[in-house]
């Protein structure tokens, strides 16, 4: 029995240890710049639940990313992630909004990096307001808010081991994010066929909780995301929870939907048609 503690003991100040230390960041390969996506979010058999946007910006170096699932029954999920992205792309801010029904634990959280500051804003169980103010070592490879620009970056043979991230929970905790590759998979835009390489994203909880976790059934479980290659590589896919508790959902990219076979022209236009 002794001998069993002293290796769990040992493994989770392994894990500890690797969970601090500091990684490199990812080299930008292809440079952020002004976007507007437009985005759905589903249950895994298909069902909407909440519609996105996906709004970029960039000033130089520094690039200003919003993320925004607006759900039907009156959640919000609103992320902005502030990066710069000068040979290596590094994290600034990151403000992180999680409210309504669709999550278990409902909070605000904001990160300085450079400052090494955690704010996470919450209600405990009697409704009672609740302030975490962390000062934390943050690395540099810290990629909240980041993830899916970090993908479209990477070699797909060669990506990064890990990657850090802080969970949004009551209590902010620092986290491995490892990440692999489960290769190539087909898929097709209208009657084009194209292939996308599949990541898998698995949260890595160091310390004596990582040992625990799994035993608990509080292990998260993985994340997927498909990336286009190529010389414009783009998002294609997620399937993962967005929220520690939450379920696996699925972001899609959404295709406009005109209202009514066609549009009216503007008066004084002619339409084209004879």
């Amino acid at each position: 029995m002794t001998t069993r503690l002293f290796g769990m003991v040992a493994a989770a100040a392994f894990a500890s240890a690797a969970v601090t230390s500091t990684a490199e960041p990812v080299a930008v390969r292809f440079a952020e710049g002004l976007v507007h996506g437009f985005l759905t979010l589903r249950t895994l058999d298909g069902n909407i639940i909440a519609n996105g946007d996906l709004i970029q910006s960039a000033s130089g170096s520094r690039v200003t990313s919003r993320l925004v699932f607006r759900f039907k029954d009156g959640s919000l999920l609103d992320e902005t992630a502030v990066f710069s992205q000068r040979g290596h792309f590094r994290l600034i801010t990151d403000h992180l909004v999680q409210k309504g029904p669709a999550f278990a634990k409902p909070l605000e959280m904001s990160i300085d990096r450079e400052a090494g500051r955690v704010v996470v804003r919450y209600s405990d169980d009697d409704g009672k307001l609740k302030v975490e103010d962390e000062r934390m070592q943050l690395p540099d490879d810290l990629a909240n808010g980041l993830v899916l620009t970090l993908l479209k970056n990477v070699r797909p043979e060669a990506p990064p081991r890990s990657l850090s991230m802080i969970v949004p929970t009551p209590k902010p905790r620092l986290v491995k994010l490892a990440i692999s590759s489960a290769g190539r998979e087909r898929f097709s835009t209208g009657t084009a066929g194209r292939s996308a390489t599949h990541y898998v994203v698995k949260i890595e909880i160091g310390g004596l909780a990582g040992l625990v976790a799994p035993l608990l059934g509080k292990q998260p479980e993985d994340s997927h995301v498909w990336i286009l290659g190529g010389d414009a590589p783009a998002f294609v896919k997620f399937e993962g929870p967005l929220a520690m508790g939450a379920p696996p959902w699925r972001i899609e990219l959404a295709s406009p939907v005109w209202n009514g076979s066609q549009t009216t022209p503007p008066e004084g236009a002619h339409s084209g048609r004879r």
